[in-house]
This record gives C-alpha cells, structure tokens and sequence, in this order.
C-alpha cells in the first residue's frame, strides 16, 4: 500500500479541498499556491481547469500539488486570469484519473468546470434515473451527478440550471464551478463543507479554508453562507439565497482534525478550539502520570490543552521525521514495522520508567492505537493511559469522510473498557459530546436542535440518506441492489 504515514491508514481520511480565483494574473500558479495550504484534505490527486477567454484548460494528475504543479510549463499550459483546482481523497469512486476533479464538460450553453468538497447521499439514486434516460457518464464520481443535472435542466439561464440541479441532490456539497460567464461558489443549506471568500487585490478567492488564503497573501472576506451562491463576473460579485433557509450544521469534525490549526472555521480559531477540547478531557477524565504525550502531529494542540489544565508536563514522547516522503509499506510484517519507525520514534531517554497519557484525535479501527501503546511500552514507558480528543465514532459518515463500515468502526462494537483492554491500554477515555460542544463554546448540546452534525458520534444524520436508505431495504429483503 502507498501511503503518506504509516499511523493515517487508521485516521478518518480527510475529504477534499477546493480552491478558486476570478480576475488574477497567472490565475493557475494562485491556485497551485492555494492547493499547497490544502494539500492536507486529499492527498491522491489533484487538478486546475483555467478559462483564458476563449478556450478552457486543465491538468489533472494523481499524487501531491508539488510534482505536478511546480515547474513553469505545467501553469503555462494553464492560461488566464481565472481557474479553479480541487485536492482530492476519494469517498465515493475509485482512485482513478477519470475521477480526479475538476471535472470539466462542455455544455450547450459553453464549458463548465466543477470542484467539489463533500458528498451526495442520493448519487446513486439519481445516477440511475439519469443513465436511463440516456445520460452518458464519464467518470464513478457523485460529483458528475450535478453536470448532467446541469446539463439536462430546462431552465433558461446557466445559473437557474444550476439551482434546478442543486434542488435534486441530498448530502454535502461545497463547490466551486467555473463557465465562460463567471465563477460560481455555494454551500449546501445546512453548510456541513467549510468555503471561505477572499480578496487579493481586484481578485476573487474562494477556499475550503482560511488558511489557503493567508499562504497566497488574500484577505478574508467573510464565509460563504451555508445555502448560499455567489456569482462573479467582470462586472459584480452577487449573492443569492435560492433555498428555504434551515438552521446550518456545519461538521465539527473540521475543529477535531480535519482542518488545519491555523485556519479559523465558524469564526474560530482551530488551534484555540483544540486546546479547549483537550482542557475539557482533562477536566473530564483527569489521570495520575508524569507527562502528556501527543500522538503527532493531529493531537498536539489537544495535548497542550490537556497539558495546561491538569498541570502535567507536556513533553514529545514520539518524534516525527518530517524528512521522509511517501512510503512503501511491504506486506511482511517486520518491514512494515521497520515503515512505521521511519517516521515515528518513541523518546525513549524521556519515556523509560514514567507514567504517561497518549492524547490523540480519533479512535477508528484501533490498530494505530495498539501500535503506539506498544511503541511506548518498548521504549519502557510503565504506565499508558489514552485519552481522545473526540467521542467514540460509531457511525459513519455520508458527507464526504471516508469512513469504514460501522462494522469495523471499534467504538460500534465495543464498550470504552473493552477498548482499552484491545488497544492494550492501562485506561482509556474519550472526551463527551457535551464535553465537546463546550469546547466549541457552548453549554452543551442541545438534542433538539444540535448547531453541528456530529452524526458520526451521535448517528442523528441532518439529512435524508436515500442511497444508504435503499442498500438496507435490498439487503433486508435480501434481494440484489439495482445496477
């Protein structure tokens, strides 16, 4: 297997980045620069599509931004003052270049190029009902679905054939969509995918997050609201609120992991959000050791937290390579383990003898867990207590988080106890949803009215589910799912 660290094959992969910009210079090398700050929400491929005024190109490859963005003649090839580019893990489609974003067509009405952070929970469902009226599909990804909506609407305009479509599809959606006419950026009503709007210059930006517009010099703006669409052209930036407005519940899983700690999602700082969750777990699940440990890099900003309010030193117990690049990972056991230590190493002159707390995001599976409790105990560690920054996942997501099965989600199958004695820990914890949602700011969750999805935790998903809906009721009837 190809991966990018040897601990991740065990993390909720982190969804997809999108990145857009209207009337700049060498529009393709903003976004290149833009991807780069995203590169962290999907790491097996990326592309630009850019629109020079007369004709549209694109560049879409697997692998990192830099090697196939970086050198000159790739973004000369990319001309024009406007483009847009998506990072991409894939949640629903195979790892293909067919399905690598942005996926382009040309339309009656001109091209039209779409980039989309998030995931449709009626794809399946609407797939088929276009395939069977003739509807030619050139790629396994949702996100075709919304250019053959597009495509097959019998509203007038551009735009009120983009509304019509927006009103099929169920689930997430952050886009960014770029024709002849402009650049179109909207949320899905309930805003569960971020999208932020900048300014560079006389140039328009949007992107997943705030910290692609501070690495390419743009100014925030503000958030695109969630239900909302924002159209530019040369002539004005407009807004529109096509949909019933609802209220919004935006993920909070962007403050758990999936964003980065610089950004600043919901008008709060990441990091800052962080360090609450893991004061929270303190204050929730106190421990007698002698140090705080991070499980790096996603459980530091928690560990300090935790670190601050327990008054127990926080120190790095597992030092992180940031000198070794995509990994092969051999079938045979002690060559993976050996895969492991190229890039994590237990501190074992400060771990020998102590008792310490591992703090860490997320429990998944449970087989990144059992490596690092064991690592710890090797390096002589005697004591090892774990402590998560967010409640047991055990559901999974629809909404653009490649999640397992819940089958194979550990926190589905076991109690908190039964865990700990998996993963070989001597406690473990999880932080609340209360817990959390005081992190957030707040006094709690409030059931009847929750601000987040946290359907991951909770199983309250904030939408219909009509594909996965419709692969229960075939498989409880035990009969074969449509094609």
């Amino acid at each position: 297997m190809l991966t990018t660290n040897p601990f991740d094959d065990d993390k909720l992969r982190e969804e997809c980045g999108v990145f857009g910009v209207y009337n700049a210079e060498s529009a393709a090398a903003v976004v290149a620069l833009g991807l780069h700050a995203l590169q962290h929400r999907g790491q097996e491929a990326a592309g630009i599509t850019s629109w020079d005024g007369h004709l549209f190109h694109s560049h879409r490859a697997m692998g990192h931004v830099a090697g196939n963005f970086d050198q000159d003649a790739t973004i000369r090839a990319l001309p024009g003052r406007v483009a847009c580019g998506h990072v991409r893990y894939s949640t629903t489609g195979e790892t293909a270049l067919r399905n690598v974003q942005p996926l382009f067509a040309e339309l009656a009405g001109g091209g039209f190029a779409i980039a989309h952070n998030g995931n449709l929970s009626n794809a399946a469902h609407i797939r088929q009902e276009l395939v069977r009226r003739g509807s030619i599909f050139q790629s396994t990804s949702d996100t075709e679905c919304i250019i053959h909506l597009v495509a097959t609407s019998t509203y007038p305009t551009l735009i009120d054939r983009f509304i019509d479509a927006l009103r099929r599809i169920e689930g997430a959606y952050s886009l960014v969509c770029l024709t002849s006419e402009g650049m179109i950026a909207c949320r899905d009503p309930l805003g569960i995918r971020p999208l932020v709007m900048g300014k560079l210059g006389d140039s328009t930006i949007f992107a997943s997050e705030t910290v692609a517009l501070d690495v390419c010099g743009a100014e925030f703006v503000r958030e695109v609201k969630p239900g909302e669409i924002v159209i530019v052209t040369d002539t004005l930036v407009r807004s529109i609120r096509p949909f019933a407005a609802v209220p919004p519940r935006p993920c909070v899983f962007e403050h758990v992991y999936f964003s980065r700690p610089d950004s600043v999602v919901d008008g709060q700082s990441v990091y800052s959000v962080r360090k609450s969750i893991g004061a929270e777990l303190a204050r929730e699940a106190p421990v007698d050791v002698d140090y705080v440990i991070p499980v790096p890099d996603s459980g530091v900003p928690a560990a300090i937290g935790f670190a601050q309010e327990s008054g127990v030193p926080f120190e790095l117990g597992i030092i992180r390579s940031h000198y070794v690049g995509r990994t092969f990972i051999q079938p045979a056991d002690n060559i993976r383990h050996l895969g492991v230590k190229l890039k994590h190493n237990a501190n074992r002159a400060l771990l020998e003898g102590k008792r310490i707390v591992l703090i860490d995001d997320s429990i998944v599976r449970g087989t990144t867990s059992m490596k690092i409790v064991q690592m710890m105990r090797d390096a002589g560690a005697t004591e090892v207590h774990m402590r998560i920054a967010s409640p047991p996942t055990r559901h999974s997501c629809f909404y653009g988080v490649d999640t397992p099965e819940r089958s194979k989600l550990l926190a589905a199958r076991m109690t908190v106890d039964e865990m700990a004695k998996h993963i070989n820990a001597d406690s473990l914890a999880f932080i609340s949803v209360d817990g959390m949602y005081r992190a957030l700011g707040e006094s709690g969750r409030i059931p009847e009215r929750p601000s987040r999805c946290d359907a991951c935790f909770t199983g309250e998903y904030p939408t219909p589910l009509t594909d996965h809906d419709e692969v229960d009721q075939f498989a409880m009837l035990g009969e074969p799912i449509p094609a």
